[in-house]
């Protein structure tokens, strides 16, 4: 049993903008109803158990400002490329942003409403990810994450040490989910979170307790009636089980 990391979640004041900005940064269609819009490959179907890691971006009355927990790295090819793609989402409406970094090879951006995301220098690595290198979750125990998020998706664990861990899908394919140990600590809900879907053949409740024996808890984020439910991984950071479709 397992399940698909299916989307990174962004909120978002102004969710068409914002996706449309990520549409941009990253090569892909852009989607708008209801409140969320879709950021995903040309012909992409949610529902596909090989689909990619993709972007929805929900509206919401007002997001905090400052770092979020849960960011996204993306990749280049060359530092030519790193420089053309800075220049570009800058053109774009992102900012530089500080998050304490100090003479990294990386550039921290913002996007127009202040989500923070990285464009990294070439990596080899990341050389077949596509757009998106990894999706960073800050944490304090980066072995331990990793274990639960390995377990709860079936990913291959690549390395875990103290201060950095990091998986990714056995097929070799699609981004690396990373954890970075940071002296911070979780104190409010996340603007950025990761949504998960079951495979076909598992339920939804059949693989919400498998995900709270591995020492996931129920969350609450405000939400009401809705199809998907809410956990919090073992350090806090909120995620989602949505309904198989």
């Amino acid at each position: 049993m397992a399940l698909r990391l299916v989307q990174v979640n962004v909120k978002a004041v102004d969710d068409a903008a914002v996706g449309r900005f990520w549409g941009e940064a990253l090569g892909w269609v852009v989607r708008s109803a209801g409140g969320a819009t879709s950021v995903a490959p040309a012909g992409f179907d949610w529902t596909d158990p090989h689909a990619p890691v993709c972007v929805d971006v929900i509206a919401v009355p007002s997001v905090a400002p400052g770092k979020n927990r849960v960011h996204i790295d993306l990749a280049t090819t060359s530092a030519a490329h790193q420089a053309e793609l800075i220049a570009r989402l800058t053109g774009l409406g992102a900012t530089p942003a500080d998050v304490g970094q100090v003479g990294v090879p990386w550039t921290v951006l913002a996007d127009p409403e202040g989500t923070v995301f990285c464009v990294l220098e070439p990596r080899e690595i990341y050389r077949d990810t596509g757009p998106i290198a990894a999706v960073v979750v800050d944490c304090a125990d980066p072995p331990s994450m990793a274990r639960f998020w390995s377990e709860a998706l079936g990913w291959t664990v690549h390395g875990a040490g103290e201060e950095q861990a990091w998986l990714r899908s056995p097929k070799g394919t699609g981004p690396y989910l990373e954890f970075i140990r940071t002296p911070d600590r979780k104190t409010t809900w996340d603007r950025v979170h990761l949504d998960v879907v079951p495979y076909a053949g598992t339920d939804q409740a059949t693989e919400v307790a498998r995900l709270r024996s591995l020492g996931a808890t129920p969350a609450d984020v405000g939400q009401d009636d809705v199809p998907w439910i809410v956990l919090a991984d073992p350090e806090g950071n909120e995620f989602c089980v949505l309904a198989p479709a």
